[in-house]
């Protein structure tokens, strides 16, 4: 979250704590008492449990710490359903890391997140349940505890990219999806939660125990998951770096490539396993380059027959090479199809007509051995020419959509690492519009 927070962010974290604060005293003055006993239980296990979370990257960890909140709205329910919930979800604020290093931002923002999180939470179940001091049988309370833990978890992903969007200067639209947990793992935790405070209400306070060892199984497996990811990352990063030590400009492309084809995936609403999917496809969708010479790759005029046919070899080699990696077949789909016009591929799977648009947009907007890049306009306006011929349509303009969102522009005037060519590239030449166009004499052009 960087070593020096704006200002705003030192504000943010303060109002929350204080709000928290507040509403815990003024629980305290209408006559909330929860057994200490209870609240010190149940704080030591959200402890506990919030320092064995997993880090999955933009300074976030994920843990099983959601239970626990859960838990005590069903303990505290007759006797303190606002104040017990409160006081326990505070105790996030104990997070070792945070308080070794003694970010006292950090530990305030945690305690209020959780603590008001809880509270907000423990109001939508006094509702469902209707505070009665008997709870209605486990299968009913599971069921009611599904609109509890979905409220306690959109509260805390509000709090938390709120935080986030402060912290980064940029917009909250950017961390909803990549902050928000899947719904599943949300309602598994929920479910424990409901079941720890029917059975610590049932059977005393040493049932919290036989959660603990479950919670480090659970944790061990899902950072083993979280490292072979790591695992496929790095793989995917050396294989970009080969084509990188080949051809400066194919690395460069590839990665852009990729960057256009996850934007237009989110405009499209695609899940983060499907972008991942996207990235990867795109990230390798050139990897059979590496057996094409580079004299061919840079070539500034027409290829001949010959050395067009040996080009489009590396579509087969690409597709080869991924079968063949076991975390990568999964993207051999999304390129098979990726030469075919779009007449012949209309029921190829999206990803293949998002990479098409993606590649070809990239192709354009930048300068090639035979061309230099277009501007974005007109790069844009070919898209939209060859939308429902060449390219899908809503592909076309998810992408636009995307690009003109972002603000960024991309094409002539705007190019960053432009690589050295032995010769200038002329303004235009053979296939200036990056389309793939056959060129005459049964001569073709690069793609």
């Amino acid at each position: 979250m960087g070593s020096q927070p704006p200002r705003s962010f030192t504000l943010y974290c303060t109002v929350l704590f204080v709000i928290a604060v507040g509403v815990a005293v003024a629980l305290l003055v209408v006559g909330e008492s929860p057994p200490i006993q209870q609240v010190l239980v149940l704080g030591c296990l959200f402890v506990i449990v919030d320092n064995m979370d997993v880090d999955v990257g933009e300074q976030m960890g994920l843990s099983a710490s959601l239970m626990i909140p859960i838990a005590s709205i069903v303990l505290f329910q007759a006797s303190a359903p606002g104040l017990g919930p409160l006081l326990v979800g505070m105790c996030a604020g104990a997070y070792l890391d945070h308080v070794r290093t003694g970010d006292w931002r950090k530990i305030m923002f945690n305690s209020a997140n959780f603590g008001l999180a809880a509270l907000i939470a423990s109001f939508v179940f006094g509702l469902i349940v209707v505070s009665d001091p008997t709870l209605p049988p486990l299968p009913l309370l599971l069921f009611a505890s599904i609109p509890v833990v979905l409220v306690a978890s959109l509260a805390n992903w509000l709090f938390v990219v709120f935080a986030m969007s402060i912290l980064s200067h940029r917009p909250i639209s950017e961390f909803g999806k990549q902050v928000w947990v899947s719904e599943f793992q949300l309602l598994v935790f929920g479910f424990l939660g409901v079941l720890l405070g029917q059975l610590y209400l049932t059977l005393g306070p040493w049932v919290v125990f036989l959660f603990i060892a479950p919670m480090f199984i659970a944790r061990q497996t899902f950072a083993s998951y979280l490292n072979l990811r790591a695992a496929h990352v790095a793989a995917l990063a050396t294989l970009v770096r080969a084509l990188e030590s080949k051809d400066r400009y194919t690395a460069g492309h590839v990665e852009r490539v990729a960057e256009f084809a996850v934007g237009t995936g989110k405009e499209l609403g695609f899940r983060q396993s499907r972008l991942e999917l996207v990235r990867y496809a795109a990230l390798m969708h050139d990897i059979g380059k590496l057996i094409v010479p580079n004299q061919i790759l840079n070539k500034p005029g027409k290829l001949t027959a010959s050395e067009y046919e040996r080009m489009r070899r590396h579509e087969f080699v690409s597709v080869e090479l991924l079968r063949r990696i076991d975390f990568l077949a999964s993207v051999v789909p999304s390129i098979e199809a990726d030469s075919v016009s779009f007449e012949h591929c209309a029921d190829a799977p999206l990803e293949t007509r998002i990479l098409a648009v993606a590649d070809a947009f990239d192709a354009m907007t930048s300068t090639r051995a035979y061309r230099r890049a277009l501007t974005q306009e007109v790069a844009f306006s070919e898209l939209r020419d060859k939308a429902g011929s060449q390219f899908d349509g809503d592909c076309v303009e998810a992408l636009i959509r995307w690009i003109e969102a972002s603000g960024t522009r991309y094409g002539a005037g705007f190019e960053e690492n432009v690589a050295d060519f032995k010769e200038p590239p002329p303004a235009a030449g053979t296939g200036s519009a990056g389309l793939g166009d056959l060129a005459v004499d049964g001569e073709r052009v690069k793609q």
